[in-house]
């Protein structure tokens, strides 16, 4: 555990595409490996309770291989369909793909070719993020279908500002979304970039 690099804050919203700065559930269930009904019973309660708390963030980690444990991800996956939330998985696309999840998202960090060789499904989408050329670019290389790019306006240490955005979204081909202290108040900017897709956490609360 000493040796582990751990990401700092910043690192982790990226990669999970989250903001911290509204509340959140970190959420683990660990299947009953002894009695299957209770394992059903205790994830159905829990996942009852967390639907009273809408305006939350909620992330799902996933149980371990355990006796049961396929129940559980299924229980996860059913919640977020009747949800209608896509249920994707950051940094694991061969996890996703086994477990037959919506997609994965690919952080700009992660410079693994590894999933070019696996089988998905047609409707498996993956989406990565990026800050620079350098990022794009390898995520042009990894396939795939949207590239997450900030910040556009967030002024972080990957600001990018309007023109440089810009610039940027027109050097690849792939679908740009924009992510980046995107608000009601500069939302009509986005039209001088030509961009109608954005991604933002404290614009929706």
């Amino acid at each position: 555990i000493k040796k582990i690099n751990y990401l700092s804050k910043r690192e982790l919203e990226n990669s999970l595409n989250v903001n911290f700065s509204k509340k959140t559930f970190v959420v683990t269930y660990q299947p009953v490996t002894l009695n299957k009904n209770e394992s059903i019973y205790e994830i159905n309660n829990l996942l009852t309770a967390l639907s009273e708390f809408e305006n939350y963030n909620v992330i799902f980690t996933l149980p371990n291989h355990d006796k049961f444990s396929d129940i559980i991800t299924q229980k996860i996956k059913s919640y977020c369909k009747k949800k209608r939330i896509k249920f994707y998985l950051s940094n694991d696309v061969k996890l996703a793909n086994k477990l037959k999840l919506d997609g994965a998202y690919i952080p700009s960090f992660n410079k693994s070719l590894n999933h070019l060789s696996y089988r998905f499904n047609k409707k498996f989408k993956i989406v990565g993020s990026a800050h620079n050329l350098g990022e794009i670019r390898t995520k042009e290389t990894q396939k795939v279908d949207k590239i997450f790019l900030s910040s556009l306006f967030k002024k972080n240490k990957n600001y990018l500002g309007i023109n440089k955005f810009k610039l940027l979204s027109q050097l690849t081909r792939k679908e740009v979304v924009v992510l980046g202290g995107i608000s009601k108040e500069n939302l009509k900017k986005l039209k001088i970039l030509n961009q109608s897709k954005f991604a933002g956490i404290s614009y929706f609360e």
